[in-house]
This record gives C-alpha cells, sequence and structure tokens, in this order.
C-alpha cells in the first residue's frame, strides 16, 4: 500500500473496556506483545512504552507503516472500580440477581426478541443463570443425602437403645436440618472459589448490571461518562491528526452515549482532527432492547446519522459473546432514513487465523472476545494495530469497505422509543 497523501502522524487512542474489575495495565501489555506480533508478521515496526505522567493510565506508541511515521497516544477510559463495586460479595445476593435479572428480561419480553438474533451471546446470557441453578441443586442435593445418611443411621442406632420415642424424631431431625444447611453453605462457597475459571458469577455480575435499571444508565456510570465526554472533547481541541474512540464489548455501548453527546454540544466541530469510532464485539442490544433505555437508542440514533463522525462496527461470528454482524441501531428499531453508520463487517477469525490457531483458540469463548484487540498470522483487512498506529485515519481505511452480506439490520427490539 502507498503512503496516503493526506497521512496521519500524530493520533489519539481512547480505550472503554467492557464490565472488566481488572487493572489497566493488562490492556498495554496486551498491546505491547500482540502488537509486536503482528508486526512482525506483517512487516512493519511497532514500538510501546509506558506513558511518563501520573495522570489518566496509558501508554504510547509509534511505528513505522507504509513509509510513514506515526505517534500515537493512547488512554484507557477506566470504570473498573464501578464495576467493583457493582459486584456481589455474597452468595445470596448473586441469587437473588438471579432471579431478579431473569424476571426483567423474561416479563419485559426482551429475551424472546434477543432469541431472534445469533444465538451465542443469548447462550453466553443464559450460561450463568444455568450454572449457578445447577451448583444450587447439586449443593441441595449433597446436604440431603448426608443429613438422609446421619439421620437413618441415628434413628437405627435409636430405636435398637431405647426402643423408639420422643427422642428418635427429635435426634433424626436435628442430625438432617444441621448439616444440611452447614453443607449447602460449603459446597456453594467452594464453587464461587473456582469462578475464575467457571465466570458463572463474573458474568452475572455483568447482566445483572446492564438490567439493574432496565436500560437506563446508573447515576455513577453517568457521572463517570460525563467526566470521559470532557477528557475527549478536550482532545479534540488538541494537535491531533485523529481521536479514535474503540468501544469493546459493553464499552461500546458507552461510547455509543459519549460520543453523541459531544456532537451534540459541538455539531459543527472542524473537521480536523477526524472523529473515529471503532466498537469491537459489541453486546448492545442486551441494553438498548430493555425497556427503559430510550436515552441509549436516542444516541444510537443520533450518532447514526452525523457527517462529523466515522463508526465502524466488526464483529465475528466465531465470537459467541458478541452479536456478531447485527447492526445495533437496525436491530434497536431506530434507523432513519439518514442513518450513515456503523459499517458493520466480520474480522473473519475462521480465516483470518491460520487452521491450526483457529482450532486451538475457537473452544476459549472469554480468549476470543478479546481476539479483535490481538494478532492474526492470516490478516486480512482488520488489523488492530494498523487501525490505531497507522497512517490512515478509520474512514481512509475503510472508505471503499461494502459491509458484510449477512449483517442483520432489520427491526427485531420490542421497544424502539428514543424518548420516556
Amino acid at each position: 500500500m502507498s503512503a496516503p497523501s493526506n497521512p496521519v502522524r500524530r493520533r489519539k487512542v481512547f480505550y472503554i473496556p467492557g464490565y472488566d474489575p481488572f487493572p489497566a495495565r493488562r490492556y498495554r501489555e496486551l498491546y505491547r506483545t500482540e502488537g509486536a506480533r503482528q508486526a512482525g508478521i506483517s512487516d512493519y515496526a511497532l514500538h510501546v512504552e509506558a506513558a511518563d505522567s501520573d495522570g489518566p493510565y496509558g501508554w504510547h506508541a509509534s511505528s513505522l507503516i507504509d513509509d510513514t511515521r506515526v505517534q500515537v497516544d493512547f488512554e484507557v477510559l477506566l470504570w473498573s472500580d464501578i464495576v467493583r463495586d457493582s459486584m456481589s460479595g455474597s452468595i445470596p445476593s448473586t441469587y437473588w440477581q438471579l432471579l431478579r435479572t431473569s424476571w426483567t428480561y423474561v416479563a419485559s419480553g426482551t429475551l424472546r426478541r434477543l432469541a431472534v438474533l445469533p444465538k451465542g451471546p443469548l447462550i453466553a446470557a443464559l450460561y450463568p443463570i444455568g450454572v449457578l441453578i445447577l451448583q444450587l441443586i447439586a449443593a441441595l442435593l449433597v446436604a440431603h443425602l448426608t443429613g438422609w445418611a446421619l439421620s437413618t443411621l441415628f434413628s437405627a442406632a435409636a430405636l435398637w437403645a431405647f426402643g423408639g420415642g420422643a427422642i428418635l424424631t427429635w435426634g433424626a431431625s436435628l442430625l438432617y436440618w444441621t448439616p444440611f444447611f452447614a453443607i449447602v453453605v460449603l459446597i456453594l462457597r467452594w464453587f464461587k472459589s473456582r469462578d475464575r475459571r467457571i465466570y458463572a458469577y463474573y458474568l452475572m455480575n455483568d447482566y445483572a448490571f446492564s438490567a439493574s435499571h432496565r436500560g437506563a444508565t446508573p447515576s455513577a456510570l453517568q457521572t463517570r461518562l460525563d467526566e470521559f465526554r470532557g477528557i475527549i472533547a478536550t482532545a479534540l481541541l488538541q494537535d491531533y491528526d485523529e481521536v479514535l474512540v474503540v468501544g469493546h464489548s459493553s464499552g461500546a455501548h458507552l461510547a455509543v452515549s459519549i460520543l453523541a453527546d459531544i456532537l451534540r454540544a459541538n455539531p459543527h466541530r472542524p473537521a480536523r482532527p477526524a472523529l473515529s469510532f471503532l466498537s469491537l464485539g459489541q453486546v448492545i442490544p442486551m441494553v438498548s432492547f430493555l425497556p427503559d433505555a430510550h436515552q441509549l437508542r436516542a444516541d444510537l440514533q443520533f450518532l447514526s446519522q452525523r457527517d462529523e463522525i466515522v463508526w465502524v462496527d466488526v464483529t465475528a461470528p466465531g465470537d459467541s459473546c458478541s452479536f456478531a454482524l447485527c447492526d445495533p441501531v437496525g436491530v434497536s428499531g431506530v434507523a432513519t432514513r439518514d442513518k450513515q453508520w456503523p459499517l458493520v463487517f466480520s474480522a473473519q477469525f475462521s480465516r483470518s487465523l491460520s487452521p491450526e490457531l483457529w482450532q486451538s483458540l475457537r473452544r476459549k469463548f472469554f480468549r476470543l472476545h478479546f481476539q479483535y484487540l490481538c494478532a492474526f498470522d492470516q490478516p486480512l483487512d482488520y488489523d488492530y494495530f494498523q487501525i490505531t498506529a497507522g497512517p490512515l485515519t478509520l474512514g481512509q481505511r475503510y472508505a471503499n469497505r461494502p459491509p458484510s452480506k449477512s449483517r442483520i439490520d432489520v427491526p427485531v427490539s420490542k421497544y424502539t422509543s428514543v424518548t420516556p
């Protein structure tokens, strides 16, 4: 590829993570290691170093791609503290979340509408419910069998020694119920201690957070989004050629609301720096389909019509945790005649990864959900590192890219109102 006539030489990238309680350092390390791999595969230069300030967490990258040197400042817009605060600390409260969240999605009719879309995210949503119920059943069954065995042995001994009577009834009952509750608690605690491998509690907290206000934004999160809006708006006044916002997973719908507010406040902003939005592995319908998600639907509709932004949405059918190839504006039922965005296409995991690597990853569902941020050993037209550190803006890179033919853009949501 020849160098562009008006290349990007300085770029600001804002990364908005999904529902993730972990520290931001993991994103820098992921970018550093996977970027080095991709640079080696695709034959370009990419260097990553830590930021030298005490401010928001970020890093610097420099590249030499298509004979053009590019400097990039990365900043992670963190809301992991809100995630941690929202996570249920106790087992009973998690089961209460299960009941409340299930009721929200089922009673509102949202679950039935989500079932029309690709089944991966729905299965992922039902997974923690099924696992937590099975864990409870297993705990109750073991406790019942243990209590039954103890009470039966006691009854036999009491019958032989005393010939029955009140001591038999009271003793058998005590030996059944006393260990019963203790065993249930111990088994459920054991399951929870291994949730780093099972992810049932983590996913339950994730879906419960989205459904806690029936699609409306919680006040603590709205305050943080307002802060993010100010940070991005300030970058748009600085000497960058492009400001690129990357929203991954549930971070995508946060980015939609932030960017919509920025453009409402400044509808005639200058063409430079270019404002670009890359949504990756989005799960927007999990929120936009809920009854009270009026503001999110309004933001989706507004952002989809704007000339001042380029919005590219990348998912992949191999990522069962995202709504692959679902146009979030179209399926949410808020597309208008003036809709321009997003450009929806697939990262094509099965083709952009070698057969050996694809086979090793295809059952690692959570790892695949982060593949958008990783290297591809047979890259096609999606390369996260060229998008974030290359000489082309997002709009230049995909100016002639058609949307995927298999995208879903028909209205599916039961709730399409953009005002309360």
